[in-house]
């Protein structure tokens, strides 16, 4: 929570909606930058002291999303945390610098709902480092700002054609070359334009130019992904070694969730299993088809018996939808026909565990209406609880499968009114007997430092069902499918690079720091047509490999217990998760940042006297066993940047 917190209305320009350029200097000696959508400013005062004013306004849908922005010294300490509430569509607050302090970041994560506007002293040297394909900022025509290639370095310039920019022009000013990327308007979202600059042998300066206006992607590879106003501004960022101090507790909050993966409608290829048996997946995420089952009755029945038995896959999710994944369903012959089928296939699985069923896939997102939707639901839901046999088999009503919880799902016109959590606490109300878990999918958190915003989600669905005499929600929490974007809105910088291993790290142990989720899946398993995010690619006819985010799965499932324990954390650029499994102990951790961070450990007591095992995962996708160093008072460690991290050890 911030100090202090000031809230002001906005001045009539905000209020007209009036554009703000990506790069302004404007009187009195001051520096905007405006229209930002997502990516960081790094900023190093020359003052003692500065204020440097963050403005807001509305760009889509900001009613029906909440937003974070962040504020980092420059040891990665969190200096402020603004949370700006949907209902603050417009609004304006100032952070105070301080100077000697290298370079602060003031990171706007996205994907953003707002335009923001950051005013500054001119003699603050400011970079701005925008997101890679991802479009970064709303900008005016033919926007300008500098950017430096070291010597020797190999850097190339990309850009991606978002409806508004079309052309980045880069001119040398050494001599003046200049070169020219036309930004071409591509089917496929990740798909995008790249130039190699010349190499030279010393320091070059480019001025870089925006031809357009309107939406802006712009990035470097192969050197420092920074932009700024002026020449004099560009300089290398410092990291500093970090400083984190975690402490155990001993309490158990509650169960780990399980693991697991969106599966195809489909059996697995024997070819296939090697791949599949090492990301161990605990739970799955399946589609059934409405109007296939009755056609086909033993459609499913197959491949949901080899998950079961053959990988051991005993909690799942099954979404209702028609071909082609067709989330508006009717209670009409043909659906009743297909969950009658599906029904049955469950009461004749020998598998056992539990099997939860959504009657909609995203409803927020896809019905005309809430009324709409709950007219199907009840008739669905009185279908499912009329077959005892089902009841018996495992079959469990879970509830809405809905696009995002806290915030909207991406609809025009009504998303606020359509939040997964509104139309959740709508359902309970009338059918809380017939609900046994609540369900939602979370999308678009592209951020490594949004991801806590998970644990608000699992944090609000909790309160939202209650607590029971245990301390136990009152209903199962599962969050069946996410993923860094949603649809095939993906970028190759993060779905296939260290960036989704970081990722899906930070999200585990975000949803699962409280004890309180029982099921979260990576979606997909393996790339579908048009989704290509999957922890596997497939190379060949059933021949299969991990991405980094899949060797990640197997890191983080070879050091999974069953119980979450209370830990302290003062660090904002780590998150770490302890476990335990009887006498079995574990923590497990993600250093986000690319500085070293120096790691102490409190309350794991004796852990020097037994056989502890040390391992990291960094960005060669391999795991390493590291010396832990016990020395000192407390167990020790440096974590390199950009690493997972797993301590084990028992207790006699």
């Amino acid at each position: 929570m911030l100090k202090n917190r000031k809230w002001f209305a906005l001045a009539l320009l905000l209020t007209l909606g009036l554009p703000f350029a990506l790069m302004s200097t404007s009187r009195g000696g001051s520096v905007e930058w405006g229209a930002v959508r997502d990516g960081s400013l790094y900023l190093r005062p020359s003052a003692p002291a500065e204020s440097v004013q963050l403005r807001w306004q509305a760009a889509w849908q900001a009613e029906a999303n909440s937003e974070r922005v962040y504020l980092l010294d420059g040891n990665g300490k969190l200096v402020e945390q603004l949370d700006i509430h949907a209902d603050q569509t417009h609004g304006e607050y100032a952070f105070i610098l301080k100077a000697g302090n290298a370079d602060y970041r003031l990171g706007i994560p996205g994907y953003s709902f707002r335009n923001y506007h950051v005013t500054h002293d001119a003699d603050t040297a400011a970079q701005f480092e925008p997101a890679k394909v991802h479009f970064c900022a709303d900008v005016p025509r033919n926007s300008e700002f500098y950017f430096r290639v070291a010597a020797g370095e190999k850097a190339v310039l990309g850009g991606k054609h978002h409806g508004g920019v079309h052309a980045l022009r880069a001119t040398r000013l050494s001599d003046s070359q200049t070169l020219r990327l036309n930004l071409q308007q591509y089917a496929q979202y990740s798909s995008f334009d790249r130039m190699p600059l010349p190499e030279s042998k010393q320091d070059e300066i480019w001025r870089l130019t925006l031809e357009g206006s309107g939406k802006a992607a712009f990035w470097l590879d192969g050197a420092d992904n920074l932009f700024a106003q002026k020449p004099e501004h560009l300089h290398r960022l410092d990291y500093p070694s970090g400083m984190v101090e975690l402490t155990l507790s001993g309490n158990i909050l509650g169960a780990a969730p399980r693991l697991g993966l969106g599966l195809p409608y489909a059996a697995w290829p024997e070819s296939g299993f090697a791949a599949l048996d090492a990301l161990a997946p605990q739970a799955a995420n399946y589609y059934s088809f409405v109007d296939v089952l009755p056609r086909q009755p033993e459609r499913e029945i197959g491949f949901r018996r080899q998950y079961g038995e053959r990988f051991g896959i005993d909690f799942d999710l099954t979404l209702l939808a028609g071909s082609g994944r067709r989330a508006v369903l009717a209670d009409d012959q043909q659906t009743l026909a297909g969950v009658d089928a599906w029904l049955a296939d469950s009461a004749r699985l020998k598998s056992g565990g539990i099997h939860y069923l959504s009657l909609a896939d995203e409803p927020n997102l896809n019905y005309p209406d809430y009324a709409s939707f709950e007219r199907y639901f009840d008739a669905l839901v009185r279908r499912v609880r009329g077959n005892s046999r089902a009841r018996d088999a495992g079959v469990r009503i879970a509830v809405p499968a809905s696009s995002r919880f806290i915030n909207g799902p991406f609809h025009d016109g009504d998303a606020n009114a359509r939040r997964g959590m509104i139309w959740t606490e709508r359902l309970l109300r009338r059918y809380e007997n017939d609900i046994d878990a609540i369900v939602w999918h979370e999308w678009m958190v592209r951020d490594l430092f949004a991801t806590r915003r998970y644990r608000d989600n699992v944090q609000a669905a909790a309160r939202l069902v209650g607590r029971d005499a245990d301390g136990r929600p009152k209903k199962a929490l599962l969050l069946n499918q996410t993923n860094i974007s949603s649809g095939s809105s993906v970028s190759v910088y993060q779905q296939d690079t260290n960036f989704a291993a970081l990722w899906w790290a930070s999200v585990v142990i975000n949803a699962s720091r409280d004890g309180l989720l029982d099921m979260l899946n990576w979606f997909l398993v393996a790339d579908d047509a048009g989704h290509a995010k999957g922890m596997l690619r497939e190379r060949g006819a059933g021949n299969f490999e991990p991405r980094p985010v899949g060797l990640a799965q197997q890191f983080i499932r070879n050091h999974w217990l069953s119980q979450v324990e209370a830990l302290d954390n003062n660090a904002f650029e780590v998150d770490a998760l302890a476990m335990r499994d009887g006498k079995r102990h574990g923590l497990l951790g993600v250093n986000k940042s690319r500085r070293l961070q120096q790691i102490s450990l409190s309350g794991a007591d004796g852990l020097c006297q037994v056989s502890a095992k040390l391992e990291f995962f960094g960005s060669d996708n391999r795991a390493r066993a590291v010396k832990l160093d016990c020395g000192g008072s407390r167990p020790r460690f440096n974590v390199p940047g950009e690493t997972l991290f797993a301590l084990s050890w028992k207790t006699p």
